[in-house]
């Protein structure tokens, strides 16, 4: 004979409420802490990591300045394993401008020394074609 209870509702099942909530935590996707980035130790690591047909990952080594790239074609057969080596860059500022180079005049001649020296190069041409011509 059934009981009637004001406290618990006819359709309430304590053991099918439990069992319930179970299986929503099991159903929960998993949120990965790392950045979405998979590390693997070194070349065999990746080589034995398993992926989906069509699909493609990187890989980032745990163990050297290296990632790789692991493809599979759309029946599941791996393609070749792509291996890369990176290295930081340092961003740099904008190159100054010498600004010795541009105030030192020692390195300029005058337009005196270019006159005196332009009319000793006609004069020692001059010189040489009277020279060339008897």
């Amino acid at each position: 004979m059934a009981v009637f209870n004001p406290y618990f509702p006819a359709s309430y099942n304590p053991f099918q409420q439990a069992a319930m909530q179970q299986y929503q935590q099991v159903m929960q996707p998993q949120i990965q802490s790392n950045g979405g980035l998979i590390w693997v130790q070194g070349i065999e690591g990746a080589k034995s990591h398993s992926i989906g047909p069509g699909q493609s990952v990187l890989l980032m080594d745990s163990e050297s300045n290296s990632f790789f790239i692991k493809s599979a074609d759309t029946s599941g057969m791996p393609l070749p394993l792509r291996i890369f080596d990176y290295t930081e860059r340092t961003v740099q500022s904008a190159p100054q401008a010498p600004s010795a180079a541009v105030n030192d005049t020692s390195v300029f001649v005058t337009r005196e020394e270019f006159e005196t020296r332009i009319a000793e190069i006609i004069e020692a041409s001059k010189e040489r074609i009277d020279t060339d011509a008897e």
